[in-house]
């Protein structure tokens, strides 16, 4: 029976970083550690910040099956014990982990996911000024995707700063929940003109009914809107793309449900991240070799990493068995 044991750790950002509401400037996060004598098995959440998730709130979920998890516990049990969020992801990955490690096959591999391969991924760009955005997104020199966060804030030439600054790449924008129907319909001339691929989150939650009937000519994708396997099915007609975190989803298990489940009903899938270090995206890695569209750029914003790190070159990003997920 494995051993728990719980850490939490806080790991710096270069510099702030700001989205529609919030600042961050670290990512605290908790790590899993399991441990049954031969092999050990690590998940790391940061757990849904709007959602009011904390490192202490996690552990605090955690401990609590503590008794659970030594005596010997399966990741379709955990599903049934802890909703999907941040502690149900750092037990699942781990259990993913140490099973790896125990049966000799990589978890790419257990989860019937072919071979991992590089796969772009699209880099950030933080809420600011135009200048400000056409800078940030000029110093990704070898990125081939990029990701707006928009506010209010005179959206329209923060998008025609940025694609005059990159004329090259891949732009989405993602406006955490920070339009209306209206705002959208208004703004959506520029994202046409400026090329914008992917328009994320646009409306509040509870608001996604105002999206029916939109025609937008470019791809919506949910977010917020979608937490685990059981909202999924509420976005067709709303919107075109799944956006699965795996702290929103409870770790990769709900992950590959929610992913599956997305492709059945004819919508896009799409893997995003709640910051971390490296070892929140390796799982997160696993699943994107399922989805359309990638966004695990977290550990860039990061003063350091994991040993191990995810390797992020020519605008893609490739995850290490060494880290997390490779058989003993």
């Amino acid at each position: 029976m494995p051993l728990l044991e719980i850490k939490t750790e806080s790991w710096p950002f270069k510099q702030p970083f700001r989205i529609s509401g919030y600042t961050f400037t670290a990512s605290d996060v908790v790590t899993v550690t399991l441990t049954d004598g031969n092999f050990v098995g690590r998940g790391e959440a940061s757990g849904v910040y709007y959602h009011s998730e904390t490192p202490a709130s996690l552990t605090t979920q955690i401990e609590a099956l503590r008794s659970r998890i030594e005596n010997g516990i399966d990741r379709e049990m955990l599903r049934e014990l802890l909703p999907p969020g941040g502690a149900r992801c750092a037990i699942d990955c781990a259990l993913w982990d140490i099973e790896a490690k125990q049966s000799g096959a990589p978890v790419w591999k257990m989860a019937d996911v072919l071979r991992p391969v590089p796969l772009r991924t699209t880099f950030t760009v933080g809420a600011g000024t135009p200048d400000e955005m056409a800078a940030a997104a000029r110093s990704y020199e070898s990125a081939q995707a990029v990701k707006l966060k928009l506010t209010a804030d005179d959206p329209g030439a923060c998008i025609r700063a940025v694609r005059a600054a990159r004329p090259d790449v891949w732009i989405g924008v993602d406006a955490n929940q920070g339009f209306t129907r209206s705002s959208l319909e208004k703004l959506l001339p520029a994202l046409v003109d400026a090329q914008i691929a992917l328009v994320e989150q646009p409306l509040p939650v509870g608001a996604d009914v105002e999206l029916e009937g939109l025609n937008s000519p470019i791809p919506i994708a949910a977010d917020e809107s979608v937490q685990g396997l059981s909202d999924v099915r509420a976005l067709v007609g709303r919107y075109d793309v799944v956006n699965i975190k795996l702290d929103k989803s409870g770790g990769l298990t709900e992950g590959l449900a929610m992913a599956r489940e997305a492709r059945r009903l004819g919508l896009k899938v799409m893997v995003g991240c709640m910051a971390g270090t490296s070892l929140s995206m390796a799982p997160a890695f696993v699943l994107a070799q399922l989805c359309d569209f990638v966004d695990l750029d977290g550990p860039t914003f990061l003063a350091s990493d994991r040993v191990h790190p995810a390797i992020y070159t020519d605008g893609k990003i490739w995850c290490r068995e060494l880290l997390w997920g490779g058989a003993v």
